[in-house]
């Protein structure tokens, strides 16, 4: 109980702290239209379908359309700052103002919602027993909510459904230091993946990646 409870009190304090940049990027109010006139350089890998990224890394592409938009804008301010290191990402994030991520980011949370979907509360998958110890130990819901789909802050991630390979080494990159190219400075979450070994964080991302989620890859009609 002392340990959740301590791991509880670093959320809370992360939630003030960690995404202190996201949330100034956030304070420039988003419009959704204007976003759409300007994600040419991000439909040509998360508008296709199963589209899997080759460095530094092999996966998919995360699904972004239906994501929070506020998570969307901190996960570019941390490209832009460095403090997530993959190359691709951080050349397109050093392109954009604070007005284009907060545009982007409204885009892409509205984009192919279906405003008449509803997520239960419970998973429509129950883990097998290795699992479900692993999201207890890792108290996963504590941050990302009901059914890994109702984030208790807009600026943490839906994760359910999403692309498993992805969920893998994003979770892997929390654990990584001192490597240019890979990487994830967020102090909460490496000390969540720093107490698995691979194959379980692999195990988590399966099981995760299995339910029924709100994030789609929506295939675009036209490259523009």
């Amino acid at each position: 109980m002392n340990k959740l409870l301590t791991t509880m009190y670093a959320l809370a304090v992360a939630s003030a702290t960690t995404f202190l940049p996201a949330a100034h990027a956030q304070e420039v109010k988003g419009d959704a239209k204007a976003g759409e006139k300007k994600i040419a350089m991000c439909i040509g890998c998360h508008g296709i379908v199963g589209y899997q990224a080759s460095f530094p890394e092999v996966y998919k592409v995360p699904k972004i359309s239906g994501q929070s938009g506020k998570y969307i804008a901190t996960s570019l301010a941390a490209y832009k700052a460095g403090d997530r290191k993959h190359p691709t990402m951080r050349g397109i994030a050093d392109t954009l103002s604070e007005q284009d991520i907060a545009d982007v980011s409204a885009y892409y949370e509205q984009h192919g919602k279906d405003a008449a979907k509803t997520l239960p509360d419970k998973p429509s998958r129950e883990p097998s027993a290795q699992v479900a110890a692993l999201l207890q130990k890792g108290i996963c819901v504590s941050c990302h909510g009901a059914n890994f789909s109702k984030p208790i802050d807009p600026s943490y991630p839906k994760i359910a459904g999403q692309n498993a390979d992805y969920l893998f080494v994003a979770l892997k990159s929390y654990k990584t230091e001192n490597n240019a190219t890979i990487g994830r400075s967020n102090g909460v979450m490496a000390g969540v993946a720093k107490q698995f070994s691979n194959a379980e964080l692999k195990a988590l991302a399966n099981y995760i990646g299995s339910l029924d989620g709100e994030l789609k890859t929506v295939p675009e009609p036209r490259f523009r």
